[in-house]
């Protein structure tokens, strides 16, 4: 949803999302799935770039791969009760808050070139919103703009009848989350094959 991605498909093993990202075309996500039933899902594998993400420790994963995958960057599945929050965004910067299509972006751009400093999206869909993509450019960060981003996607999900807020962290964005009340659910693994062409 936050993606503009089609929606996943049902499959024995859980859920296979075709992206149209190249780095990562297609993405299974492993769900309550056995070490036998994930094994036979990767052999049967042959297009570059495809991802298997499991909601497992990387260690607890690895052995069902080759040499021909590589693990992505560990992350951690994350969740929230949602709550009003107070949005004010230190002075030099300006918010921007457009909701489109069920998903919210917000941008919080510096006063004094324009230039994008922070931003983020969110996906709502039902009771439950995704929280996607939240990046501070390294130029403006240890300023609290990520805080402000998250809390105008948070109102804004508020507002459109969401209690529920979800998200896969990066290690860096694991401590900004968890500053905000966010608790971690489970770690989120992957790999991507990648084979060596001949």
């Amino acid at each position: 949803m936050a993606r503009g991605m089609p929606e996943p498909v049902d499959v024995p093993w859980g859920l296979r999302i075709q992206t149209g990202v190249p780095t990562q075309v297609v993405r299974h996500v492993l769900l309550d799935t056995d070490a036998e039933t994930a094994r036979g899902l990767i052999g049967t594998i042959t297009e570059p770039t495809t991802c298997v993400k499991a909601f497992l420790a990387p260690a607890d994963m690895e052995p069902w791969f080759s040499s021909a995958w590589e693990p992505t960057d560990p992350c951690f599945l994350m969740a929230v009760d949602l709550r009003p929050s107070r949005v004010r965004a230190p002075d030099g910067y300006t918010v921007t808050v457009e909701t489109t299509g069920g998903v919210t972006h917000v941008r919080v751009l510096s006063d004094a070139d324009g230039e994008l400093a922070a931003c983020g999206r969110a996906g709502l869909t039902g009771t439950a919103c995704v929280f996607d993509q939240i990046v501070t450019e390294p130029s403006h960060q240890r300023r609290g703009l990520g805080t402000v981003v998250m809390a105008s996607l948070t109102n804004t999900a508020v507002d459109s009848g969401a209690s529920a807020g979800v998200l896969g962290a990066t290690v860096q964005g694991r401590a900004l989350y968890e500053a905000l009340g966010w608790k971690v659910l489970s770690p989120l693994s992957g790999f991507v094959y990648q084979p060596v062409a001949s």
